[in-house]
């Protein structure tokens, strides 16, 4: 494929439009990727809707979304020979990587949160007609800096396994370890999109007693009991909050979850989370990663009952690594093949759509798929 094409987008309600930009190549200290499939994480899904303060995001030349994504080293920049882990690196080799980078030298970086770093996303701006012209994942090509993770992909890990490592389960393996999920907790997930069902898995993995999963799609709730949730929550079923709370308490003895992880991506169902929790019990926050939205809560119930909320944007190298090695591990065991539905780049317009209708799992875009 000689030529780099990505997919512009608008603004929502309007489609995204495929145009032709030219392949980075690489610097000494840097790699260039080639594409091989992007997933359409919830966060483009909240731009694409224009939820919260999302909208800003457009330009008027339009902006190549796409982070979670995987794909093989096209050309290595001259002083590139291995990967975070120390293997080697040749072009052909699969990857996965870090999609920001933080500068590893501000006060968060050197205080062992680089998760927190503020300039991690400055190198997805600039423009189009500048070098290295596509800094989104829904383009054929993409440059990774110096200073981006990246690990080579083990063999028994598929491109439909990978392709979600770099955002949604790097991100759950950091939040579940902020929230210190352990032996004998009793695990809450709101949303089984790709974070919920990989939090399920991560979450029993870590020793959790008891996986609670909640969700209105069947299909999403019986792949959350395949990747680890041992009971679920139909939110067509129990339709009313404070049944929904009941239930919980109802699962776990009538106390309430020790963690309950808010991964659907509104607000909305914050203040019902936080009431699943039992005395002492730790709120997750990462669904809902843009500002200009708000829930109403009782502080004086998290300082009586002893709770906290803990919220998590970004991830680690670490994180990234370990999962890499997670689905490794689990790719005998676990169906971590069946998380995504496939589209062609050509029908990103199709796969926006039957994703905010629930009538896929998480697309995927593959890249060469219709030729």
């Amino acid at each position: 494929m000689s030529v780099n094409r990505a997919a512009l987008f608008f603004g929502p309600g309007k489609p995204f439009e495929i145009a032709d930009f030219p392949i980075p190549e690489p610097k000494s200290d840097g790699v260039t990727l080639k594409i091989t499939r992007s997933n359409i994480c919830g966060s483009e899904l909240h731009m694409w809707r224009g939820d919260g303060r999302l909208a800003k995001v457009v330009t008027p030349e339009g902006r190549i979304l796409g982070h979670e994504a995987t794909g093989v080293v096209h050309a290595l920049g001259a002083d590139v020979t291995t990967d975070w882990s120390g293997a080697p690196l040749s072009e052909g080799d699969r990857i996965a990587f870090q999609y920001f980078r933080p500068c590893g030298r501000c006060r968060n970086c050197m205080r062992g949160m680089s998760e927190a770093c503020r300039t991690s996303f400055n190198i997805r701006n600039g423009e189009h007609t500048e070098w290295p012209y596509t800094r989104g994942t829904f383009s054929d090509y993409l440059y990774l800096h110096a200073g981006q993770a990246m690990f080579k992909v083990p063999d028994n890990v598929t491109d439909t396994m990978i392709v979600s490592a770099n955002c949604a389960l790097a991100q759950v393996i950091m939040g579940l370890e902020r929230v210190n999920v352990e032996m004998g907790d009793r695990v809450v997930i709101q949303g089984c999109g790709g974070l919920g069902v990989y939090a399920c898995a991560v979450a029993k993995e870590r020793g959790a007693e008891k996986v609670i999963a909640i969700d209105g799609i069947p299909e999403r709730l019986a792949l959350a009991k395949q990747m680890g949730a041992d009971e679920v929550i139909n939110l067509n079923e129990i339709t009313d909050s404070r049944a929904r709370i009941n239930a919980v308490r109802d699962m776990t003895d009538g106390e309430g979850a020790d963690v309950v992880a808010e991964l659907v991506g509104s607000a909305a169902v914050i203040d019902e989370g936080l009431r699943m929790l039992n005395w002492g019990g730790r709120y997750l926050e990462i669904g809902v990663f843009f500002t200009g939205t708000s829930f109403d809560c009782d502080p004086g119930r998290l300082t009586a009952q002893n709770q906290r909320i803990e919220a998590v944007g970004s991830y680690n190298a670490l994180s990234l690594q370990l999962a890499v090695e997670f689905l490794s591990r689990n790719a005998d065991r676990l169906p971590l093949d069946e998380v995504v539905d496939d589209y062609p780049l050509e029908d990103i317009n199709q796969a926006f759509a039957d994703q905010d209708a629930g009538l896929v799992k998480r697309a995927s875009l593959v890249m060469g798929l219709a030729d």
